[in-house]
């Protein structure tokens, strides 16, 4: 930034000394960035304006870093900034966009973007202003990132950053790479691929940790406290974001807490609506929206049917915890073997498909596939008049048919 007015000199070196305090921000977090693993995420980088939404926890700025550090061209300058940073109480987000491009940055990544007002029509402006100048913005949740007085939706791609998948937590703790497989790959060659698998690794012996610890990346700061952090991210979950975000009043989050722990207990539970209105003293319609915002916060998965998987005031078949690290932490001495085979798929599967509930057996994908979950001993007789109809079985190495292992559903992204 250059200033060739003289009374302006003072005002505009307090402000190049405040982008360098910012400067200085992005290069500290990047020279105690370490990344032990990259995450999967399906981005063009050649896309202008990008969103990245996900749950906290799931390690959405470990995903930026990556990216800044190791995955932009030679002639790329970078800036990193959360938006909850000081330098945002006296300017805007386009002041900072004007600067940048000024001093030759070629990409801004901001973190926590719901953090800053009028966050939706600044990146319209900013989009529509500096051509040259790519964004990436993070969100914990799509639809706010898709809301808001700008239409977003038209220009910027939106992508959802999960918690990491059976496979992934498989290459974090054998230092191995392994091949993302389609959902038709599994189910018409999955005697072949759990035998590749197999030469490489022994599911088995990382399994049962998973299914505690291994969803959330914060795993590797500590094991031992992992559940209590867990617990401490969904009480931010409930206590922060959905006041912030949804609106919610705070006289009303120890109902939501009520319901959650009611869940906990019962899972897959399969809902009253109107009993459980009466049991946390609300009315119908604020039950069915409060289960809206708990899905949108990733602490709970619905499981609809056909008829009601496109209404958001529907009453959901069955309620599962958005995976079973979260059933560990809120009931660790009383968790259903069977809802934690259910959770799982449902878990990782819905990650990258449709899944409702079947009028047949347990889960209908993409309105075409049927699965029965179970364990190792599960019949066919469920599904035996059925077409495209498959067994998924804990406790089993390798499959036949269409039986098919359960833990290789966690290598689908």
């Amino acid at each position: 930034m250059i200033c060739v007015i003289n009374k302006m000199n003072y005002f505009c070196n307090l402000n190049i000394a405040k982008m360098e305090t910012l400067l200085e921000t992005h290069r500290e977090y990047l020279n105690h960035y370490e990344s032990l693993f990259d995450r999967f995420v399906d981005i063009d980088w050649n896309d202008r304006l990008i969103g990245l939404t996900g749950a906290r926890g799931v390690g959405k700025t470990t995903y930026l870093f990556n990216q800044i550090k190791n995955g932009l061209g030679p002639n790329s300058k970078p800036l990193y900034v959360s938006l909850d940073d000081i330098y945002f109480t006296e300017h805007k987000l386009v002041e900072l966009a004007d600067q940048w491009v000024k001093m030759g940055g070629t990409h801004l990544f901001l973190d926590e973007v719901h953090k800053y007002n009028n966050w939706s029509q600044e990146l319209k402006n900013i989009n529509d202003r500096f051509k040259k100048l790519y964004v990436v913005f993070t969100g914990s949740s799509l639809l706010d990132v898709l809301k808001g007085q700008a239409d977003l939706s038209r220009r910027s791609v939106v992508h959802t950053l999960n918690g990491l998948s059976f496979r992934e937590f498989l290459e974090v703790e054998t230092k191995q790479k392994f091949p993302i497989h389609t959902l038709e790959e599994i189910l018409e060659n999955h005697e072949k691929l759990t035998t590749e698998i197999l030469k490489k690794v022994k599911p088995f012996a990382f399994f049962k940790d998973y299914l505690q610890y291994g969803y959330y990346p914060f795993y590797l700061e500590s094991i031992k406290s992992y559940h209590r952090k867990l617990m401490s991210t969904l009480t931010l979950m409930i206590e922060v974001d959905l006041p912030y975000q949804r609106n919610v009043e705070v006289r009303y989050i120890h109902k939501l807490k009520k319901l959650i722990t009611h869940i906990a207990h019962t899972v897959p539970f399969q809902p009253n609506i109107t009993k459980l209105a009466g049991d946390i003293e609300t009315s119908r319609q604020t039950v069915i929206h409060y289960l809206k915002f708990l899905e949108e916060s990733k602490i709970i998965n619905l499981l609809h049917s056909k008829e009601s998987s496109d209404s958001h005031l529907a009453k959901p078949d069955k309620i599962f915890l958005h995976h079973p690290n979260i059933m560990y932490a809120l009931n660790p001495k009383s968790v259903n073997e069977g809802t934690l085979r259910e959770s799982f798929f449902f878990n990782q599967v819905a990650n990258v498909h449709k899944v409702i509930s079947s009028p047949d057996s347990d889960f209908l994908v993409d309105d075409t596939y049927t699965f029965e979950i179970g364990g190792k001993s599960k019949k066919k007789k469920q599904i035996k008049n059925l077409e495209n109809a498959f067994v998924v079985s804990d406790n089993i190495e390798h499959g036949y048919g269409n039986i098919i292992p359960l833990w290789l559903f966690g290598f689908m992204y």
